[in-house]
C-alpha cells in the first residue's frame, strides 16, 4: 500500500479508529528494538535530517546529547535546540513527500512552511505567496504586507516567482517544447 492509499483510508476512519492507531503506533515505536537501531547509527556530533510535523519538512541538524528516548538536536538553520524523537531522524534518506491524489489543489502533506505556490483570488487574480502557518483547512500566506488564508484545494504550485522583488525558483523538471508541440 503507498502513501496516497494509506491517506485515503485514514481520510475515512473515524477520529476514534484515528486516536486508537496513534496510541497503537505510539506503543510500536517506543519498543526498544526501534530506538536500538536508530541509536545504534547515530553518535553525538553527527549531522541529520529530520522530521518537523509544525512544518511538514525536513530540517538539518546536529546531534548534541542522546537520550533514552529521545535526541537532543541543534537545528542548523536557527540556533534552537529541540528535543526530537529518534523515529524523526531520516537515517536512510527517505522522501519525506507524501503525494495525495486529490481532483484540483494541493493536499496538507504536499506542502511545507517556506513553499511558494499560488491560487486565483475571488477577482479571478494570480495571487502568489510563501506559506507561512499550515492550518486544519487551510495555509496562511504571506503575499507582500498582507497575510491571506486560502483553502488547500485553491492551491497550486508556482514554478517561478517574484517574491518581495526577489526571483524564487522551485524546484522542478523544465522541459521544452518544441514548436509542433512534442517534447524536446
Amino acid at each position: 500500500m503507498n502513501f496516497s492509499e494509506i491517506i485515503k483510508t485514514l481520510n475515512s476512519a473515524s477520529a476514534f479508529d484515528l486516536y486508537r492507531m496513534r496510541a497503537a503506533i505510539d506503543r510500536v515505536l517506543d519498543e526498544p528494538r526501534w530506538l536500538q537501531s536508530v541509536q545504534g547509527r547515530l553518535r553525538v556530533g553527527q549531522e541529520v535530517e529530520y522530521f518537523d510535523p509544525q512544518s511538514n519538512a525536513l530540517k538539518r541538524g546536529r546531534v548534541l546529547e542522546m537520550r533514552r528516548k529521545q535526541a537532543v538536536v541543534l537545528d542548523l538553520d536557527d540556533p534552537k535546540r529541540w528535543l526530537i524523537s529518534y523515529a524523526a531522524i531520516n537515517l536512510d534518506g527517505a522522501d519525506v513527500q507524501i503525494r495525495e491524489n486529490k481532483a484540483q489543489g494541493l493536499g496538507r502533506n504536499e506542502v511545507a512552511i517556506g513553499d511558494v505556490v499560488g491560487f486565483l483570488d475571488r477577482d479571478q487574480q494570480q495571487r502568489i505567496g510563501k506559506i507561512i502557518r499550515l492550518n486544519d483547512k487551510t495555509v496562511s500566506l504571506q503575499i507582500g504586507d498582507a497575510q491571506w488564508r486560502v483553502a488547500y484545494a485553491y492551491l497550486h504550485r508556482v514554478v517561478d516567482a517574484e517574491i518581495d522583488g526577489k526571483i524564487d525558483t522551485i524546484e522542478g523538471v523544465v522541459v521544452q517544447l518544441r514548436m509542433d508541440g512534442s517534447v524536446a
